[in-house]
């Protein structure tokens, strides 16, 4: 499915993707740097009560946010050399836990991630809006 849309139509795309998520809880977002893949993540967080502040875990790879179900975890493999160094950081107990994981830069741990896991891609449009397939 294709969604084009702009930052003011977040929370109804992202309200939608948790919606065809049904019981899947890690979703791998793709896209070249700049295509908004933390911003979407951001506003899942907002979406599912995240009171934290959300950033970019690029040096720390995996940061926790708590909310009263249990946590949600965000990863950023931009930084990993492989998918060792990923086990070692502790990613597979985070994508396994059946929490919400939300994992940019999957493709740099392909067999890691769950079968189950919904794929999202982004690119931004000349327009400044953003294209995203599921």
């Amino acid at each position: 499915m294709h969604l084009k849309f702009s930052l003011g139509e977040l929370p109804a795309v992202v309200s939608k993707l948790i919606s065809e998520a049904g019981t899947k809880r890690t979703i791998a977002l793709q896209g070249s740097m700049g295509a908004g893949k933390t911003t979407l993540v951001h506003a899942f967080c907002d979406s599912l009560g995240v009171r934290d502040a959300v950033g970019s875990p690029t040096f720390s790879i995996i940061n926790e946010y708590g909310t009263t179900g249990g946590p949600v975890y965000h990863i950023d493999c931009y930084r990993l050399r492989d998918e060792q160094e990923a086990i070692d950081a502790g990613v597979e107990d985070c994508l396994y836990s059946g929490n919400w994981c939300f994992v940019e830069w999957p493709e740099k741990i392909p067999h890691l991630l769950p079968t189950d896991t919904m794929r999202i891609f982004l690119e931004q449009q000349e327009d400044g809006s953003r294209l995203l397939t599921f």
